[in-house]
């Protein structure tokens, strides 16, 4: 399930590459390698988990030598299991070994989030919650952070700032309450701009839907039965999303109150690396 073009994650690649190449290259390699030297290589799995990061590895090997081989064997979005393989790289030694680390290190990271999410989705079997992540991601790493959620199976929240109007409870106290915030938000969006609000109390939500003008709210840090209530008083009216230390034991009784989506900072930040490694 590849569906970034290469051209959005060259520069991500490129700059991993350069940042571990220079200022003179491979000194290991270059030391040690016979020139010419031809080898194959297998990037396994060494655990469980769900692959992600598989079409930046790639793009790492040929963009250190595109006279590299390589077959995939998975495909990002697939789950794999311990010893699976899921690449083979052949062609020249020097050329795999300087690639290596950085093709780990995005398949890696980007299988651990993958991986996490999918264990996360699954917590809402039965419900029509859907988990979604944050823009708590890495910098620089937006791009293949949230592809990597698609492939764990959960969904994108706005990928940067200027995707919708979130409004927070900052926006609300410098804007001076619930009413003006939505009010002036009403006045700036454009037809094809979605208005979210972010809501900590069942009080701030009655004022929300007493004024209208907002298609989302974000009911913040609220218990369950909280959480419970708040879907009944919407009933409907509005998009409903769940947030606030979302942790995995927690996430069947979130789903279960009905709302339409749980969004997980974790996903993106506190994802665990999925343990690949490359065999020759």
């Amino acid at each position: 399930m590849s569906f970034l073009p290469d051209l959005l994650l060259e520069p991500l690649v490129r700059a991993a590459l350069t940042e571990d190449l220079s200022p003179m290259g491979d000194a290991t390699t270059r030391a040690v390698i016979p020139p010419g030297l031809q080898y194959a290589a297998a990037l396994n799995a060494r655990e469980p988990g769900v692959v992600s990061g598989l079409q930046v590895a790639a793009m790492a090997f040929r963009m250190v030598d595109p006279g590299l081989r390589l077959t995939l064997h998975s495909a990002d979005g697939r789950p794999c299991g311990p010893g699976e393989r899921l690449m083979t790289i052949e062609g020249a030694a020097a050329s795999i070994l300087m690639a290596e680390r950085v093709a780990l290190n995005f398949a890696g990271r980007l299988s651990g989030i993958a991986t996490l999410t999918a264990a996360f989705v699954a917590r809402t079997e039965g419900h029509a919650a859907r988990i979604t992540c944050t823009r708590k991601t890495t910098p620089g790493l937006r791009i293949v952070e949230k592809a990597a959620v698609v492939h764990g199976g959960g969904s994108n929240h706005r990928y940067g700032l200027s995707d919708a109007i979130l409004i927070k409870d900052n926006h609300i106290a410098a804007a001076g309450g619930i009413r003006p915030v939505l009010q002036a938000a009403a006045r700036a969006r454009s037809h094809m701009m979605r208005v979210e609000i972010e809501v900590d109390s069942l009080d701030q939500l009655a004022e929300v839907l007493d004024e209208g003008g907002a298609d989302v709210v974000l009911l913040d840090n609220m218990d369950t039965p909280t959480l419970t209530r708040a879907v009944e008083m919407v009933a409907g009216r509005m998009v409903t999303e769940a947030s606030g230390n979302m942790c995995l034991e927690r996430i069947a009784e979130v789903a279960a109150t009905g709302v339409d989506f749980i969004s997980v900072g974790a996903l993106t930040h506190s994802a665990r690396t999925l343990d690949l490694g490359l065999d020759f």
